[in-house]
């Protein structure tokens, strides 16, 4: 959708003949005796009395015909769906140029006319979407009416399971927040809105994933559901299978805020311990992984997967026997093999594993967290990076010198034969 306000353009034709055509499309397909009972006030109040204002200079009588168009709008028409777009556009142009969008009376038509279009027969969705985005991008990109109208074709798609339809990145999200002039209430209701719609979806989790963080980002310290809501991401992060980078929750003062809850000790145990802690909170806390949800045996795997993580980032470019590598996870030297592809397959570590020396050679692997300790390793690595790539520039440089040595040596000979 552009972002740009956009700017109202009409069809040629003066107000009064406009306004014909609205109520002619209104009652195309009625009969001929209700055409003419429904057109005669409007064909009464288009008139120009003698010493009246011209109606194209009378703002009043125009407003009143225009609402009186408006109230009779109560399908999408018999149409075809360009027919239908452009009786719609004419709508719009004609409502903000008569009223400013902060108008109490533009917050009702709009109300009436995104409540016409929703209720429209399900056969008729697509043209459905085309109404609420054409009334979306008429308003001005900082009114808060967008507001209104996105959530509507938010929850059309959510009913016909079709987000896609909508093309909504975070960008776009990001810079209507910033327009938009709304309560921070008004943002974090919306961003929740966002992030409960994609999880009906099913299969966009992780996005409904990144709209429950910015969410709960979004919430004031201390507000009355900041910290369920912090419980809740604390929860949807651990039950999550594709979530491994918790950092970024210790990150969100709400969620800090919430460090006297028992979900917050497990996100801790997390972000830096093993199966060791894992299982001594899990029996230190009996039923609170049912209460929320979470399940022991998933739990488990996640923090294998990232305890083989922090071990391979510790050991980038070295050999790890199987032997390390199953006493870190508690798991059998047989095993090895099979968890080491499992954190391959998350992305968390890429190594070479070798049956032979019964090893696993890193590559590269995810810190879970970039602390001090993280960052003096890096250091480490980064020196002896650079003093192997010394001792590989001297070693160039050598048998440089002695191969321009060789070529003056056997010149010289050949100088000398000649």
């Amino acid at each position: 959708m552009a972002a740009a306000d956009s700017v109202a353009i009409f069809a040629e034709g003066t107000f009064e003949e406009q306004i014909q055509e609205l109520v002619n499309y209104i009652v195309r397909n009625r009969s001929e005796e209700e055409r003419t009972t429904f057109i005669r006030p409007f064909q009464d109040v288009l008139k120009t009395e003698p010493g009246k204002k011209p109606l194209e200079e009378d703002d009043d009588r125009r407003r009143k015909i225009f609402s009186m168009v408006v109230v009779e709008v109560k399908s999408l028409g018999e149409g075809s769906e360009k027919e239908i777009e452009g009786f719609f556009n004419l709508i719009y142009a004609h409502l903000f140029s008569l009223y400013s969008t902060n108008a109490t009376e533009t917050t009702q038509f709009v109300g009436t006319l995104i409540e016409t279009i929703t209720s429209a027969a399900s056969e008729q969705t697509s043209i459905k979407y085309r109404l609420l985005s054409n009334l979306f991008n008429a308003l001005p990109r900082k009114s808060p009416l967008r507001l209104t109208v996105y959530t509507a074709l938010l929850d059309l798609a959510t009913v016909n399971e079709d987000l896609a339809a909508l093309q909504l990145t975070r960008v776009d999200t990001e810079r209507w927040l910033q327009d938009w002039e709304i309560s921070s209430e008004e943002k974090s209701t919306f961003l929740k809105t966002l992030a409960d719609a994609y999880e009906k979806s099913g299969d966009l989790l992780t996005t409904s994933y990144d709209y429950s963080l910015a969410y709960v980002r979004s919430l004031p310290p201390g507000g009355p559901s900041t910290e369920s809501a912090a419980v809740e991401i604390i929860a949807t992060a651990l039950r999550l299978p594709f979530v491994f980078d918790f950092d970024p929750l210790f990150k969100i003062d709400a969620v800090v805020a919430a460090k006297n809850h028992e979900l917050y000790s497990l996100l801790h145990i997390f972000l830096n311990d093993g199966l060791s802690e894992f299982r001594q909170w899990e029996d230190s806390h009996p039923g609170i992984l049912q209460k929320y949800q979470l399940e022991s045996t998933q739990l488990v795997r996640k923090i294998r997967l990232l305890t083989l993580a922090s071990l391979g980032f510790k050991n980038i470019g070295q050999d790890l026997p199987y032997v390390k590598v199953a006493e870190a996870l508690q798991v059998e030297p047989s095993e090895v093999e099979k968890w080491v592809i499992d954190v391959i397959r998350a992305g968390l570590l890429s190594g070479k594993l070798s049956q032979t020396s019964q090893s696993l050679h890193i590559i590269r692997s995810t810190a879970r967290t970039f602390e001090r300790e993280q960052w003096e390793a890096l250091e480490k690595r980064l020196v002896a990076w650079k003093a192997g790539l010394a001792g590989v520039l001297d070693v160039v440089a050598a048998a440089r010198k002695q191969g321009g040595s060789s070529a003056g040596y056997v010149g010289g000979q050949a100088q000398a034969a000649a």
